[in-house]
């Protein structure tokens, strides 16, 4: 799919990950994996199913591994109709420089939750945490 709508996520969405389906039942497409601009940190939310959550940062910011997936606008406004609290859609810096949508977290969600950016990813951080 040319054009569309980029959006940028960085764990259960994921290829694989147990959201994933969301997208491609919406006939998303997946245009590249990349890294974030090194502005965010990562943290694992206490959520069914688990998934993280992204902040941006003024300092001490991480490079985090995402997905981008293309979007025909309809199917863009009603995933994002569907999302719940406290996720949200913001502008994601990527390391190219380019801004794309992208998915947030609002920031009390992170109050106590773990600080998991070190591992640059949420596949990482999973990987790192099974036993």
């Amino acid at each position: 799919m040319s054009g569309g709508i980029q959006l940028a996520v960085a764990g259960a969405h994921l290829r694989g990950q147990p959201l994933n389906h969301q997208l491609t039942d919406r006939g998303a497409v997946l245009d590249r994996e990349t890294v974030t601009a090194p502005r965010y940190r990562l943290y694992a939310l206490a959520t069914e199913p688990p998934k993280p959550g992204v902040v941006r940062v003024a300092v001490g910011g991480a490079a985090l591994h995402v997905e981008v997936w293309r979007l025909d606008p309809a199917a863009f406004g009603d995933f994002v109709a569907g999302l719940p609290q406290p996720m949200a859609i913001g502008k994601v810096e990527l390391a190219d420089g380019a801004l794309v949508s992208g998915f947030l977290v609002e920031p009390i969600a992170v109050e106590g939750a773990a600080d998991i950016s070190r591992f640059g990813g949420w596949r990482e951080y999973l990987a790192a945490s099974r036993p």
